[in-house]
């Protein structure tokens, strides 16, 4: 199975995996982590294409996206899952990454990649700054 768990900085996506990792099993991998497959990017890109194809029937791999671009390397029948959280909550777990500063700067390219993901296709959907990992889960459960 392959889960891809899709959303902005800070969103409650990494959090997810491992709730999802730790109920179901499986490999997580996130962003550009597939780069350390091989030595050039074409190379890597390429397996880490055929690793998510193979693991739609095989072992599972929950990969967690958050750049728009790496949608593209999902497969068809991968399970999307979208991860919100309303900008104030990201604003404020960014805050808590940077040690309780944020620079005006990262305030404001927060603020513009807030709603990168609006209007994808989803399978399912989390509210990242809740605690509603056990309901997801069961719909996951009854999903697969």
């Amino acid at each position: 199975m392959v889960l891809g768990i899709i959303g902005e900085n800070c969103s409650g996506k990494s959090t997810l995996a491992q709730k999802i990792k730790e109920s179901l099993g499986g490999e997580i991998i996130s962003g550009k982590d597939y780069l350390r497959m091989a030595k050039s990017e074409s190379e890597a890109i390429s397996m880490f294409r055929e690793k998510l194809k193979t693991a739609l029937d095989g072992d599972n791999v929950i990969y967690v996206i958050s750049e728009k671009e790496q949608l593209a390397f999902l497969p068809d029948g991968a399970i999307k899952i979208l991860v919100c959280a309303d900008i104030e909550t990201i604003k404020e777990r960014f805050k808590q990454r940077m040690r309780g500063n944020l620079p005006k700067p990262v305030e404001e390219m927060l603020e513009r990649k807030h709603g990168t993901f609006d209007g994808i296709d989803y399978d399912l959907k989390f509210d990242g700054a809740s605690d509603g990992a056990p309901e997801l889960l069961e719909k996951l459960k009854e999903l697969l």
